[in-house]
């Protein structure tokens, strides 16, 4: 104010000299003010007008509660940001870590035999694998049965796998040795949690009990087998690890009493996300012997409900950042009506309504880009030590936050989303700058006859 007042009979006279004015003036301490330029690109900053939005973004002492407002947009924004990216990123994360585990153990899409088998499974297996789009097909079999261990019973689901298929699940072993798993080896491989529910380590026997059993003059007898446990795994999927027992495929046939027959057959395609374009043509071969399913179908209710929750939570968190557009908004009204007297001296001193405009707006989206910058820095901190957090929450407040019985994993995931970064930040620069928009205006309007009347 007071270097604004030192040069208004300078300013005067710049205005009244024309084309003659001088182009820019020296200040007591030697540094140099700049006029207002009056031609030159909108979007660009002349000297005058980006050293008067620096000291506008850092008020003085006398003007703390205006700072405090300022500091308190700048966190608010940080904040939101900082929630955005958070949440997208774990919702992200949730998705992707389940989809890769599911389609892992299941592949793309199953064929699956009416009745539980598929005649002359070798030729439709070749047919599928010569099929458009089709990475991968191997025979599976699966079915639900009772395991029971030291008195303990379980129901489990029985998988038999091909070699190549157990070979990848020793990715996930925690314990034994997955390469055991040998037709007619009487060796399985259990998930973690089912270990622990029925306390069974490697090296111990369990008894898998088939009730379909042998027919006898007596009736049926369910079939008991046991076998030695090879091997634990966790792929992190709560219900893989905690009800799936893992065989060889001739293993499993022999448990089932099915000869050389299999039920179903995995298939992997080149898009997961176009799966059901790809194995169209095969649904279509195979109408009334066996029915595909895709993984969006088999897992339809679970990948749907993490989509409206994503859209339901993006759109409640960008309210947030709308509130702190708000207070960006009232933080520059407050600068605006604070600084009407040096508004006024600088409109004398030949400042245009462009360049207050100019000069208010830089302000204000200045704080909204701190903010979001900060706020990017914050959520990538909070995603890089997410499971700490948790687990320090937990501890404080004796509450499970993750449980993976509800949520599938074990772990709390994030995948971030370059895209999706890039949206987060726009709506906030933009909505900070839409914020600017009234306050430069009214700065801008400012008539300095009506202000400097009685000055």
């Amino acid at each position: 104010m007071a270097m604004l007042r030192r040069y208004y009979k300078a300013g005067a006279a710049w205005l009244r000299g024309g084309a003659s004015a001088p182009k820019r003036w020296a200040r007591p301490s030697g540094r140099t003010c700049y006029p207002a330029q009056r031609n030159g690109p909108a979007l660009i900053l002349s000297p005058f007008e980006w050293t008067i939005a620096k000291r506008y973004m850092m008020p003085g002492r006398g003007e703390a509660f205006i700072a405090l407002v300022a500091g308190i947009s700048v966190g608010v924004v940080m904040l939101s940001v900082a929630m955005l990216v958070i949440v997208m990123s774990v919702m992200n994360g949730f998705r992707a870590e389940l989809l890769d585990k599911i389609v892992g153990l299941n592949g793309h899409a199953i064929v699956q035999g009416y009745g539980g088998r598929i005649d002359n499974w070798q030729g439709v297996l070749d047919d599928i694998r010569k099929a458009p789009g089709v990475v991968k097909a191997t025979p599976l079999i699966e079915q639900p049965l009772l395991v029971t261990f030291d008195g303990r019973v379980e129901a489990v689901v029985v998988r038999g796998n091909t070699p190549e298929t157990i070979t990848e699940l020793g990715k996930s072993t925690v314990m034994g040795d997955i390469s055991r798993l040998q037709p007619d080896a009487a060796r399985v491989a259990i998930g973690a949690r089912l270990a622990e529910k029925i306390g069974a380590r490697v090296g111990d026997t369990i008894t898998i009990i088939n009730p379909a059993g042998r027919s006898t003059p007596f009736g049926t007898v369910p079939r008991q087998v046991g076998y030695e446990v090879a091997a634990i795994f966790e792929v992190g999927v709560f219900q893989f690890d905690d009800t799936f027992v893992v065989m060889p495929i001739p293993d499993a046939q022999t448990l089932l009493l099915i000869g050389d027959q299999i039920g179903t057959i995995e298939v992997t395609t080149t898009d997961a996300d176009g799966v059901e374009k790809i194995t169209e043509p095969i649904a279509q071969r195979l109408s009334g012997r066996a029915v595909v399913q895709s993984w969006k179908q088999i897992n339809s209710s679970i990948f749907e409900a993490l989509e409206v929750e994503r859209v339901a939570m993006f759109f409640a968190l960008s309210i947030i950042v709308l509130v702190a557009a708000f207070n960006i908004l009232s933080s520059l009204v407050m600068l605006v009506r604070a600084k009407t007297r040096d508004i006024a001296i600088m409109r004398t001193m030949g400042a245009t309504r462009r360049s207050l405009l100019k000069i208010f707006v830089t302000t204000g989206f200045v704080i909204g880009a701190l903010g979001t910058l900060a706020g990017l820095a914050l959520g990538f901190l909070v995603l890089a030590f997410r499971q700490p957090i948790v687990r320090a929450i937990e501890l404080a407040t004796g509450q499970s936050l993750w449980d993976p019985s509800i949520r599938f994993l074990t772990e709390l995931p994030a995948r971030v989303d370059p895209a999706e970064i890039v949206g987060i930040s726009a709506l906030a620069l933009g909505l900070s700058f839409l914020a600017t928009l009234y306050p430069a205006y009214k700065a801008a309007s400012t008539d300095p006859v009506q202000v400097l009347r009685y000055e």
